[in-house]
């Protein structure tokens, strides 16, 4: 069980979500390599989908930067070992009422 591993950077979700996004980020972690980055961000994101209603998006990786509007409520960051997942429900708004800048410095493996 990956999620047990998780560490979360930042999160405005309900514990319940939070406890979701992991779950699913261990699961994905259990059918898919850690390198395969596509397959684990889409199984998140239609399970996300499947649960919260459409909107989700979700980014894996061990190196990027980011700069999201997301809906209040709908936003976690978090590391399971090196691997780093971004999960947020898009929102249109301006950048100062809901704006979420993430930065990430390489992960050493």
């Amino acid at each position: 069980m990956m999620e047990n591993k998780a560490v979360i950077g930042e999160t405005d979700m309900l514990q319940v979500m939070q406890q979701d996004a992991l779950r699913f980020a261990g699961k994905a972690l259990d059918q898919y390599d850690v390198t395969d980055s596509t397959e684990i961000a889409r199984l998140i994101k239609k399970e996300f989908d499947r649960l919260y209603g459409q909107g989700w998006q979700c980014i894996v990786g061990r190196d990027f930067g980011c700069f999201v509007t997301h809906q209040c409520g709908c936003f976690i960051y978090f590391t399971i070992g090196t691997l780093s997942i971004l999960l947020f429900r898009g929102a249109v708004a301006s950048e100062e009422e809901t704006g979420h800048q993430i930065a990430m410095e390489p992960v050493q493996p």
